[in-house]
């Protein structure tokens, strides 16, 4: 992100925390349950996913300005840009974007800072709600029409049913992978929503391995790029 920013890019960063937020519950004795790739959000919960994402959003922000990159975090309790409606009762505190405060964003991005989000909205009542990462980052992508949105997750990208990286695919191919259950669980909602993204002006939609050293730079400057990218 660091190389980027001083080669001219404009990076902004939407960054998750599901494996933190899972330690934690589980650390005071409250269960983690999902529906669809979602995290029941309780308000038990709520309180913990706050306070793990503000500290992540912190600690990231911190390791950025360390590698000589400045950044700001936008949170919902410094700058909220994200505003939502529930997503359904059963998931308890779980928001979907509904507006984006763009200026915000644009803002840090002229002071040639680097904007780190977390993924926590606030609804007309101020009230928190936990916001999943990629959905989040969607949203964000769409509004700011982005050239391209990146997903970095803990797999190679999309894999056929030989578990061979899967280097591009479009709708028809998509949905013929999750009719024979190649794709399927958590990867379902993950896909639709870089699906949705393709459509709506993004030019460019991939999913890459983040445990693979400078993987972001071989996907923006290689020809051959890497993970696998999603037209529409």
């Amino acid at each position: 992100i660091s190389i980027l920013n001083k080669l001219g890019f404009m990076p902004v960063i939407i960054h998750g925390g599901g494996k933190r937020i899972s330690n934690r519950l589980d650390k005071a004795g409250i269960k983690s349950n999902f529906i669809n790739g979602l995290r029941v959000t309780d308000e038990k919960s709520i309180g913990i996913v706050d306070e793990v994402l503000n500290n992540f959003n912190e600690e990231i922000t911190e390791a950025l300005r360390n590698n000589n990159c400045d950044s700001e975090g936008i949170t919902n309790r410094k700058n909220n840009v994200l505003i939502v409606y529930q997503e359904n009762q059963e998931l308890g505190y779980v928001g979907t974007p509904k507006e984006i405060n763009q200026s915000i964003i644009e803002n840090i991005v002229k002071k040639q800072k680097v904007p780190v989000i977390a993924p926590l909205g606030l609804d007309t009542n101020s009230q928190v709600f936990n916001i999943n990462a990629d959905t989040a980052a969607g949203a964000v992508a769409k509004k700011l029409n982005a050239r391209r949105l990146i997903i970095i997750s803990d797999v190679e990208g999309v894999l056929d049913d030989n578990k061979k990286l899967i280097s591009e695919v479009d709708t028809i191919k998509i949905n013929e992978l999750i009719k024979n259950n190649i794709i399927n669980g958590g990867m379902i909602p993950k896909i639709k929503n870089c699906l949705d993204v393709a459509s709506n002006g993004v030019k460019g939609v991939c999913i890459i391995d983040g445990r693979l050293k400078h993987s972001i730079l071989f996907e923006l400057l290689s020809n051959a790029g890497s993970g696998t990218l999603i037209r529409e």
